[in-house]
């Protein structure tokens, strides 16, 4: 993943005028994956006002999972224990609002809802850990234009806004197929890089 995306560059200002503070990266995860759990209770709760609710706390959380890299970058507390922690709390406050949001669709969906929520959640850790723990495959950033990136990870930016303009269920559903997809593609295509 890139250290360069538009979200670095939007919380980068922030993070500058919390450096001097004594505030540590670590800190920063801890909150985000606190806001993170906060997310996924709020998008569990119902398919209105909570889950929108939940999608702004989720978008808050995507920006602390952001600052904590960017503020370790910064002011060379940079480690691998708080990447690791850092790389925990990404994966689990992703996989848990995609669970979040399932359930909250159960008037919408029934038993369908958690079950999509769920496997589009599963399949986000699986490509964690495919990336990251086993280094199967990357994940490369895409620049439309230089000097603007846009990380993959980056895209669940879209998923609060889906989920204000009213998009939930279509986005679940897309999320519930294409993640498992991408997973199944990053294992097969990165085992044959490693193999070659």
């Amino acid at each position: 993943m890139s250290s360069n995306t538009i979200i670095h560059r939007i919380v980068r200002p922030a993070v500058r005028a919390i450096a001097p503070t004594g505030i540590t990266p670590n800190a920063i995860t801890t909150v985000r994956l606190i806001s993170g759990i906060a997310a996924a209770v709020a998008l569990g709760l119902d398919a209105g006002t909570w889950q929108n609710i939940g999608a702004g706390i989720f978008l808050l959380s995507m920006l602390l999972d952001r600052a904590d890299g960017e503020l370790a970058r910064s002011t060379g507390q940079t480690s691998p224990a708080g990447h690791r922690y850092d790389l925990f709390s990404d994966c689990f406050s992703n996989v848990i609002a995609f669970i979040g949001i399932g359930v909250g669709q159960i008037e919408h969906l029934g038993a369908l809802g958690p079950a999509l929520g769920t496997a589009a959640g599963l399949a986000i850790g699986a490509i964690f850990w495919l990336l990251h723990v086993l280094q199967i495959g990357t994940l490369r950033g895409w620049e439309p234009t230089p000097g603007i990136v846009i990380d993959p990870d980056d895209l669940l930016a879209l998923v609060p806004v889906l989920i204000w303009v009213g998009a939930a269920v279509p986005m679940l559903w897309v999320a519930a197929v294409v993640t498992p997809l991408c997973a199944i593609w990053i294992a097969l295509t990165g085992t044959r890089r490693q193999r070659a």
